[in-house]
């Protein structure tokens, strides 16, 4: 939970180009951006804003970029007599999320998605310009983790339960790195990962706009390999 410039997040993506160009070889593999806003459509085509410029920049050097889609699916509107109410929102992805380049990732009930399906909040596509979106979705929902702000006089304050994108987004993650670590030819090829985890996941009979292709499968994401 936080905020933050752009800027920041520009020059932290230009510094991992730049680790791995010295390298001379990937030694980051991949980048979690549990993060998102709005942008501004009178300046920026949908998905290339300046950070989705840099993404996309380190995504075509080989690096895998997984982004939380948004947590803007769901909306209170007013009634002309006053009273309000909740309503799903189509075209609510978030900038970077709207990144063709990227992987992008919904959330979805962390027990029982095929029951309850993609979640309230989960930020549903199209993009602003038509594209798919999200590609994925994972568990999102009361995920329960470390917590940065903690007392080490309080052991319960080490952990924190949240729902979100932002929780999603690193399911999504750790599945590609497991991939990667038992499939290390496919490290530089972030297009060919992506298709392949497209491919092999798990339908949830939803809407593309609202699930993507589902459920990430690790083991068949091996099987297929």
């Amino acid at each position: 939970v936080g905020n933050g410039r752009d800027s920041w997040m520009i020059k932290a993506i230009q510094q991992i180009a730049v680790i791995n160009e010295r390298a001379g070889e990937l030694v980051i593999h991949g980048v979690n951006l549990s993060l998102g806003g709005c942008f501004d459509p009178e300046s920026y085509g949908c998905g290339f804003t300046p950070l989705c410029n840099e993404l996309r920049r380190l995504w075509r050097q080989g690096v895998l970029v997984v982004i939380a889609a948004g947590n803007e699916g769901l909306a209170w509107l007013m009634r002309n007599d006053g009273d309000a109410y909740a309503a799903n929102m189509d075209l609510s992805i978030s900038d970077p999320g709207n990144l063709e380049d990227a992987i992008v990732v919904g959330s979805v009930h962390k027990s029982s998605p095929h029951n309850y399906g993609v979640s309230y909040f989960s930020s549903r596509g199209p993009t602003a310009d038509g594209r798919g979106k999200p590609d994925v979705v994972a568990p999102g929902e009361k995920i329960l983790s470390a917590y940065y702000d903690f007392d080490p006089n309080d052991p319960a304050s080490l952990m924190v339960e949240m729902s979100g994108t932002s929780m999603a987004a690193p399911h999504v993650s750790g599945v590609l790195a497991g991939f990667l670590s038992a499939r290390r030819e496919f490290i530089g090829f972030p297009d060919r990962v992506k298709q392949l985890l497209l491919e092999t996941s798990t339908d949830l009979q939803r809407d593309r706009y609202v699930q993507g292709s589902g459920v990430p499968n690790l083991m068949r994401m091996l099987g297929a390999t």
